[in-house]
């Protein structure tokens, strides 16, 4: 198997800590801007997408600083994830997310997806 490409985007989000953490970790909050809906069973976040579902368990969080998921329909190492970092001089906030692709081209597509869906939870919390 080919060695996955593991890369990082980093947003700036004009918006509390507290309330973005909600708009990563809680289903709720995802389907405003990752998913058309989200359900969580157990550890499990069901995300559906225009009729396609797909599951991703909760690897680790720290709350109001970063969650971890993993889909489950893969069986290497990626994961993704949402981390949230203060800048101690200016105090505006960044959000860092982890994801990993197959090769270049898959991940500059998924960077053009990422893009498209920070806009939307910019726009979901008045960013």
């Amino acid at each position: 198997m080919a060695e996955l490409l593991k890369y990082s985007l980093e947003f700036q989000i004009n918006s509390s800590v507290g309330i973005l953490y909600k708009r990563l970790s809680n289903p709720s909050g995802l389907a405003e801007w990752f998913a058309d809906d989200v359900i969580l069973n157990k550890k499990t976040y069901v995300f559906y997408w225009d009729g396609s579902e797909q599951n991703a368990k909760l690897l680790k969080k720290k709350e109001n600083e970063f969650i971890r998921y993993k889909w489950e329909d893969t069986d290497d190492e990626s994961f993704f994830e949402f981390l949230i970092q203060i800048d101690e001089m200016t105090s505006d906030i960044a959000l860092i997310i982890t994801d990993f692709a197959e090769n270049e081209y898959e991940k500059e597509e998924q960077i053009n997806l990422w893009e498209k869906q920070v806009e939307s939870l910019k726009r979901a919390i008045g960013s």
